[in-house]
């Protein structure tokens, strides 16, 4: 455990409950009761098995508003349209001879790795995660840049500039309402690591 003492790993709860880890063992014991208490839907017992303190979900808090449902709305959309654009691209790579391999290769594994981006986001939008947040502000200001390019230069369509621009905006706002916050605020309680 590079020198360091298992009293060091002692008390590496979460908020809600305290873990006692002194052995890789425990550790494994630990995730293992953490992987069985999310299948039941509640938070993570002690050691000891003892009950949990307080349920950390937020479907356990009651219906969640409207303005959470359409931001999620928003984002499975923009997921589902990035993915339709990965599927594009990989035909046109296939069936079309591009003027550069390299640069339709490239353009390919950037949308997949954006749609992948924008599924990862949806699901931590559905468990109400706080990450989530942070993830898609970022999204949505990339797509904004987009959109502004979409209204310039010598290529201008401003159909697709705004197309790509007030959704954005739009999702920007819900996940800065605070209803929408309070829903997107769960955290993992889990142990840190420990090298």
């Amino acid at each position: 455990m590079g020198g360091r003492k298992p009293e060091d790993f002692e008390s590496l709860g979460g908020a809600h409950h305290d873990v006692r880890v002194t052995s890789t063992s425990n550790m494994v014991a630990y995730w293992n009761r953490q992987i069985k208490d999310s299948q039941r839907g509640s938070s993570v017992t002690g050691q000891h098995g003892e009950p949990p303190v307080a349920a950390t979900d937020r479907s356990a808090s009651g219906r969640r508003p409207a303005l959470y449902w359409l931001l999620v709305l928003l984002l499975a959309a923009e997921a589902t349209l990035l993915a339709v654009a990965t599927a594009y691209l990989l035909v046109e790579i296939l069936t079309v001879r591009p003027d550069s391999y390299a640069s339709a290769a490239a353009i390919l594994v950037l949308t997949l790795i954006a749609a992948v981006w924008l599924g990862a986001i949806v699901v931590g939008a559905l468990r109400g995660r706080g990450w989530i947040r942070g993830a898609a502000i970022v999204w949505q200001v990339l797509q904004i840049a987009v959109g502004v390019g979409s209204l310039q230069g010598t290529f201008a369509n401003p159909s697709v500039g705004l197309w790509l621009i007030v959704p954005a905006v739009l999702v920007v706002v819900l996940l800065l309402v605070p209803s929408v916050v309070a829903v997107t605020s769960a955290r993992d309680d889990a142990p840190p690591r420990t090298y």
